[in-house]
């Protein structure tokens, strides 16, 4: 979760002044406000999140114990690949999560029939990933999902309408799921540079290549 934290500073002399930072993650707001608490000048500190949602400290320290054992401070790559002769789909993910104090990675392809395009490959990638998200048990928080297409994700953003029917399907099914499980998306487009990870199971996938892998990264 990330979000704004707003301070309210006092000098020895009762002057006050108000603050409010740059974006950060709730632990790095829960720590700077428990570190300015030592000082014994700080009036009041309050996290705000993305959901204009506000938390005193108290109620964000309880909440980061909380989510310790589930898996949290999500980020999901995925990518689709098409063979238009073949019209099979190489679909690409990897979910990045920590849970128990630990950083940690799922990597996952799969190859599809009966596609018909290269975006319908995008769509079906990015459900793939949502299903592993709920095999991990992920819910009722924020996601950052990222890929390389521009239709996609302005399509998810509501930047660019959806006329194609297939697409259509699958926009309804994925909101449906995000729903269903809690989970807040965050959309996010880079190169494909950036995404050569997704994008090589992808390519995998379509060689007939299975990947399923969980491990440790730091």
């Amino acid at each position: 979760m990330k979000g704004r934290l707003e301070i309210v500073y006092r000098t020895p002399k009762g002057a006050e002044v108000a603050f409010t930072s740059e974006e950060m993650t709730a632990a790095k707001a829960l720590l700077m406000a428990e570190d300015l608490q030592k000082s014994g000048r700080l009036k009041q500190a309050i996290f705000i999140d993305r959901s204009e949602h506000e938390w005193t400290t108290k109620q964000l320290k309880a909440y980061l114990e909380e989510i310790k054992t589930e898996p949290h401070n999500i980020t999901v790559y995925f990518d689709g690949g098409f063979d238009i002769n073949t019209r099979k789909a190489g679909l690409g993910c990897v979910i990045y999560y920590e849970q128990n104090g630990k950083k940690l990675r799922i990597r996952k392809n799969a190859l599809v029939a009966e596609m018909e395009t290269n975006n319908e490959a995008e769509y079906a990638a990015l459900h793939l990933a949502i299903q592993e998200l709920e095999l991990l048990g992920a819910h009722h928080l924020p996601v950052m999902f990222t890929g390389d297409s521009q239709v996609v994700i302005n399509q998810l953003e509501d930047e660019w309408p959806v006329m194609e029917k297939e697409l259509t399907s699958w926009l309804d099914k994925i909101e449906g799921k995000l729903k269903e499980m809690g989970i807040q998306p965050e959309y996010k487009l880079i190169s494909r540079k950036n995404n050569q990870e997704a994008d090589r199971l992808a390519t995998q996938a379509l060689n007939e290549v299975e990947v399923t892998s969980q491990s440790e990264w730091k």
